[in-house]
C-alpha cells in the first residue's frame, strides 16, 4: 500500500492519556513521512487512542520494552488516532491498538489488538538488521543436521558439562583467539555460541575486522532453549 504524498490536517504530537506519561515517541500526520518512509531502520507503528486508559497504559509498557530493547535497530513510534484522521483512513485502521511493520517504504506486516512483547518481538524480528554472521537457532540446527557447520560452545567447562547443543565442541570463550587454528580444523564452518549470544557476538565482530570470518548463535544457548532444540545434558 503507497500512501500518497503530504498528509494535511492533525498534525503535530498527540496528547497523552491519563495515568502515567508514555515515553513512546507520539507523532502526528505531519511527521509520518519524515519518521517512517525516510527511516532507514524498520519501523514499528503502534496506533492507539487517548480514550484507552488503564489498557492502553498495559499496552504502552509491553511497546516501551521493545523500544528499549531493540534501540538502534528498530525505530517505535506512536500514533494517537483522533489526531491522524487521515492516515486512519488511508492504512484503514478499524481497531484498536493496531500495529504496523514498515520496512522499505511499505508494510511488511500488520497486525491488530493488545500484544504482548514476545508476540512484538516475533512480529518484528524478521525485519531487523543483522550481523554478519548471525544465525538464529533454528538456522543453526537445520545446518547441523546438513553437517556444514560445527557448534562451538563458548562458556566455561562447568556450564558445558550441564547442558550444550549436542555435538558442540567446548572451547572458552577466552581462549579461541588464540586457538584459532584448533577452531578452523573442526569439520565445518565453526559457530560459535555462549549464554545469550552477546559475547560470541561481539568476538564474532571482532575477528571480523581482523579478517576471520566466523558465525554466532543469536541469542546463545538461551535462544537454543527457547526454541525447544534438543539438549545433550552431563
Amino acid at each position: 500500500m503507497i500512501l500518497g504524498g503530504g498528509f494535511g490536517g492533525g498534525g503535530g504530537l498527540g496528547g497523552k492519556g491519563p495515568g502515567a506519561e508514555s515515553k513512546l515517541k507520539t507523532i502526528g500526520e505531519r511527521d509520518f513521512e519524515a519518521e517512517v518512509f525516510r527511516a532507514t531502520e524498520p519501523v514499528l507503528i503502534y496506533f492507539s487512542s487517548q480514550r484507552a486508559g488503564q489498557a492502553g497504559q498495559r499496552t504502552d509498557a509491553e511497546v516501551e520494552s521493545v523500544a528499549s530493547e531493540l534501540a538502534g535497530k528498530l525505530k517505535v513510534v506512536k500514533v494517537d488516532i483522533e489526531n491522524a484522521p487521515t492516515l486512519v483512513r488511508q492504512l484503514r485502521i478499524q481497531q484498536v491498538p493496531m500495529f504496523m511493520v514498515f520496512a522499505g517504504g511499505r508494510i511488511v506486516d500488520g497486525q491488530a489488538g493488545a500484544l504482548t512483547k514476545k508476540a512484538l518481538l516475533t512480529m518484528v524480528d524478521p525485519h531487523l538488521p543483522r550481523q554478519a554472521g548471525a544465525l538464529k537457532a533454528v538456522e543453526v540446527a537445520e545446518l547441523v543436521k546438513r553437517g556444514v557447520i560445527s557448534v562451538v560452545d563458548a562458556r566455561d567447562a562447568g556450564a558445558f558439562g550441564r547442558a550444550h547443543v549436542p555435538g558442540s565442541t567446548n572451547l572458552p570463550l577466552e581462549q579461541i583467539e588464540e586457538r584459532l587454528a584448533e577452531l578452523f580444523m573442526l569439520q565445518g564452518q565453526p559457530i560459535l555460541y555462549c549464554r545469550s549470544g552477546d559475547k560470541t557476538k561481539e568476538l564474532s565482530a571482532k575477528l571480523a575486522e581482523q579478517g576471520t570470518e566466523v558465525g554466532y548463535l543469536e541469542g546463545g544457548f538461551l535462544a537454543w532453549e527457547s526454541e525447544g532444540l534438543p539438549i545433550e545434558r552431563g
